[in-house]
Order: structure tokens, then C-alpha cells, then sequence
């Protein structure tokens, strides 16, 4: 199994025929590697070097390379992919709708409701999530050494709200902060402002 590559960033697609996908140029060989929006969003400017963790998807018709920029995330992708009815895709669209803290503790909270956010996946699907991950789940939490429970969820889920998440994540702030300072923002500044402002009250917040 590849862990992860290291190389040169050729390419990102985001939403083609066979789906978002990165081309990563390893020692000359590029590697095509399915990946999610969220993942695109948060990629670099084209030529840039870059790590991708990585998990080897086996099909009867195809063989895929799925890449994620975290390896808690490559892990939790394929604890996803062991729920009947979940596969590579569906598993992507999860990641992507959710972050890895943010899925975890909506299956831990057995919140049928933010599951059920995913394109393609109603209550029945979000309720087999529940019953299927949830021991796995507390395993890897335990194994992560994070306290999931004590962090609030978002109160509004929009595009602005994860663009300013995704920000904040990446200058190093953990979850629950990301959490506080955005509830307190939305509820400040009202859920049509833009990322840019929610950014700024955040970190007033948590920069506090």
C-alpha cells in the first residue's frame, strides 16, 4: 500500500466526468489521485511540491488512488468505506460535506439530520452510518486522543461558513475554537455574510 507521495502538483480538476482528481509528478511518473472539493480548495497554486496521503481503492472494474491532505482523513475514509452501501465515491462526498472531526461527531451524536446533508444519503443510509461506525469510531477517536463530544457543531452550514473553517483549520486552530469563533460570528454578522467577514469575526474570537 502507498502511504503517501511526495512530488509536484501537475494538475486539479475539480467535477470532471470521472470526478475531481489531482495529477501529483513523483520521480517523473504522475500519479492520477481521486480527491474532493473540500481537498482542491485547500491545494496550492499548480507546480507547487505537496504530500498526499493516500489509500489504494480495489474495484472489479477499476483500480483508483484516492489522496487526502491528512492522514486521519485517508484512515477515516476507509473505515467509511466498510459500511454496506458505502463506497469510493459516497465515501468522498462524506469527507467533503463534512470534515473528519465534524463526520465522527455527528455519527458519535447519532445526528441523522447532519448525515443526511450528503447528497445520496437519506435517513435510512444515515442511520446504517450510526449503527455500523459508531464502536469503530469511539476506537478511533481513542486511538487520535481527541475529546469529540465537548465540541459544538456549526450552528449554520453554508459555503461561506466552510471556506472560513477551512482557513482557520489551516492556520493550526482546533476544532472546538474553529466551532466557537464561527457560532459567534454567524450569529453577529447573520448567515448571508460573506467568508471573508466570517474569517475576520472568528478570529476575533478566538484570537481574543
Amino acid at each position: 500500500m502507498i502511504n503517501y507521495l511526495k512530488g509536484k502538483l501537475v494538475s486539479k480538476i475539480l467535477n470532471s466526468p470521472q470526478g475531481s482528481n489531482i495529477t501529483v509528478e513523483v520521480n517523473g511518473i504522475g500519479y492520477l489521485i481521486q480527491v474532493n472539493a473540500r481537498i482542491i480548495r485547500n491545494l496550492p497554486e499548480i507546480n507547487s511540491d505537496i504530500q498526499i496521503f493516500t489509500s489504494l481503492v480495489h474495484r472489479e472494474d477499476a483500480m483508483l488512488l484516492c489522496g487526502f491532505l491528512k492522514h486521519e482523513d485517508r484512515d477515516l475514509f476507509n473505515i467509511l468505506q466498510s459500511v454496506s452501501g458505502v463506497g469510493t465515491k459516497m465515501a468522498l462526498m462524506l469527507l467533503d460535506e463534512m470534515n473528519a472531526l465534524g463526520l465522527m461527531q455527528a455519527v458519535l451524536s447519532e445526528n441523522v439530520k447532519e448525515l443526511s446533508k450528503t447528497k445520496g444519503v437519506g435517513p435510512k443510509l444515515a442511520q446504517r452510518l450510526i449503527l455500523e461506525l459508531k464502536d469503530k469510531i469511539k476506537a478511533f477517536r481513542n486511538d487520535l486522543g481527541i475529546e469529540i463530544e465537548d465540541i459544538s457543531p456549526v450552528v449554520v452550514s453554508s459555503e461561506s461558513c466552510e471556506e472560513a473553517q477551512d482557513v482557520l483549520i489551516a492556520l493550526g486552530y482546533t476544532q472546538k475554537e474553529v466551532n466557537e469563533g464561527l457560532n459567534t460570528a454567524v450569529e453577529k454578522l447573520g448567515e448571508k455574510a460573506t467568508s471573508e467577514e466570517l474569517l475576520k469575526a472568528a478570529l476575533e474570537v478566538i484570537s481574543f
